[in-house]
């Protein structure tokens, strides 16, 4: 049995790690302010699903550092999931952003050197850390852009470059988890992930896109397109991430001090055009869409190279889109708040 925390653990990712963890017989930790939308919800699926012994909730906030220094304390694992997501947030409050991604961080990482014992700490950061590509060759092709010069996308090897006070705030802290594994020699990793989707994702239109467009899709409800439709990401499922997590961890001897590009790879490499045609294709019915301008800073494409993980760890991408999808669609028609309609998914009543 190892002791995990997990901050940010009633959220998306958090949640279904922290299930996984329970699974395996782990005692698991959570660090949780629940004020994102859905983590009341998931905290409550977590106590049903817990033998109380083995799960416990630290209440408070990533900024707090004594209240990380007591989260973390007598921890073997932290995997650091607590943070500010969404690029519009950050620009309307940039203070907030900095101080829950970068500060927070600070605190784990503070907390993780002054610990008798430090524990692994595995930092989730963003591919918005490498900025808007602008530099990089992007062309259209049909209905997707693509990176022609990039067969396997992008690797961990690009010059960062920090857009919007989110990337900024991201960016600083990835840096700061790196440095702190080279300067205190704490076991640290970095996974710059990509478009994590899967059951327990409240998605909305800033963050977690492929929920909302496929909660918005069952409810009949229309979705907005900023730019064109064409952008490209490619998805990973949540469940390939856990065993990302797990793989890199029990690896730490190569792992640690290193960053790597976690997401689908350019076999999940899909536009939003084309992921709401396969949306359509599984609910059987069309998406009204409408357009609005493009963002600040919007990749036009990003494709994860996940080349380093596979030669480090073993690891790769296993879940393809289709499959995921019905996934998620089956877990949101039975569990989505403001859905109880009864749809088709996958040819069989949910």
């Amino acid at each position: 049995m190892q002791r995990v925390l997990v901050t940010g653990g009633c959220g998306f990712i958090g949640a279904n790690l922290a299930l996984e963890r329970l699974r395996r017989g782990d005692a698991v930790r959570l660090l949780d302010n629940c004020l994102r939308s859905g983590s009341e919800r998931n905290l409550r699926l977590l106590e049903r699903q817990a033998e109380a012994d083995r799960l416990s909730l630290a209440p408070g906030d990533i900024r707090d550092p004594e209240c990380v220094e007591y989260a973390l304390r007598d921890v073997d694992l932290v995997f650091h999931l607590a943070a500010q997501v969404a690029v519009t947030t950050s620009i309307a409050e940039p203070r907030a952003d900095f101080e829950v991604n970068a500060l927070g961080t600070l605190n784990v990482l503070e907390a993780a050197r002054l610990s008798p014992r430090p524990p692994i700490v595995v930092y989730a950061s963003t591919n918005k850390v490498y900025g808007s590509l602008d530099a990089l060759d992007v062309r259209l092709e049909k209905d997707h852009y693509v990176l022609p010069q990039l067969e396997y996308g992008v690797n961990e090897d690009l010059p960062l470059d920090l857009h919007s006070p989110y990337g900024c705030s991201k960016g600083s802290a990835d840096q700061y988890v790196i440095d702190y594994g080279r300067i205190y020699e704490l076991p640290t990793v970095v996974f710059r992930q990509s478009c994590i989707y899967g059951p327990l994702q409240h998605g909305n239109e800033d963050q977690g896109w492929v929920a909302h467009f496929a909660n918005r899709a069952l409810a009949d409800e229309g979705v907005t397109i900023y730019g064109d439709g064409f952008q490209v990401r490619d998805l990973l499922y949540v469940g390939d991430l856990l065993e990302a997590f797990d793989l890199a961890t029990k690896h730490i001897d190569t792992t640690r001090g290193r960053a790597y590009n976690i997401g689908g790879g350019p076999r999940n490499a899909v536009s939003i055009i084309e992921c709401i045609r396969l949306l359509e294709e599984l609910i059987g019915r069309r998406i009204r869409t409408e357009h609005d301008g493009w963002r600040s800073g919007d990749q036009r494409a990003y494709v994860s190279d996940v080349r380093r993980a596979f030669e480090d760890f073993g690891w790769a991408p296993r879940v393809g889109i289709p499959e995921g999808l019905k996934t998620l669609l089956a877990w949101l028609a039975t569990n989505a708040a403001d859905s109880d309609a009864r749809v088709t998914v996958g040819g069989a009543k949910r």
